[in-house]
């Protein structure tokens, strides 16, 4: 019998499955920018910063397995930027093209418009389509591309720049 998939949130419990997703996404593709895997303290820090405050960190599992996370976290540092965000999602290859992608993101941005913010970006490799096809599902719009922007595995990388506005309130007043 399968175990069924639950969405919870993404604890420090976690840690070792979690940077397994991440690190192999490091080493074998273009997902994340990263040239290094990331060590257990910078996985406390980056845990740390996707779910605090209004951050939010979460984790697909079945039974005990974690079958991948989602998280968003700062779009940019200035003030002007608080109510806007950035999505990554991992999920252990096995996991993805059933629709996992999909539950995980669509309950970010569910839990993310219940905490005031008003956009989530996704800034992805051009190249990796199953993520931005799964993104375009669920509502985000390609908004800008950013050719040769970054680099991994010794060549030039696009970024596409894609957005979902979460809300429609208007901007609060400076103060």
């Amino acid at each position: 019998m399968t175990e069924p998939i639950q969405i919870r949130p993404l604890t420090a419990g976690d840690t070792a499955s979690a940077l397994a997703i991440y690190n192999q996404a490091v080493l074998e593709s273009v997902a994340s920018w990263d040239w290094s895997p990331l060590s257990k303290k910078d996985w406390r820090d980056w845990l740390e910063q996707h779910s605090s405050g209004r951050q939010v960190a979460l984790a697909a599992t079945a039974g005990d397995d974690l079958l991948g996370f989602a998280a968003y976290g700062p779009f940019r540092a200035k003030a002007g930027y608080r109510d806007t965000v950035e999505d990554s999602i991992y999920l252990r290859p096995e996991a993805r093209g059933q629709g996992l992608g999909g539950r995980l993101l669509g309950q970010l941005a569910d839990q993310a418009a219940q905490r005031g913010i008003h956009v989530m970006v996704a800034a992805l490799a051009a190249e990796n389509l199953a993520s931005i096809r799964l993104h375009a599902k669920l509502g985000f719009a390609e908004t800008g591309r950013l050719p040769q922007v970054g680099q991994k595995f010794g060549r030039w990388l696009d970024l596409v720049l894609m957005t979902r506005q979460l809300d429609t309130r208007p901007a609060p007043s400076p103060g």
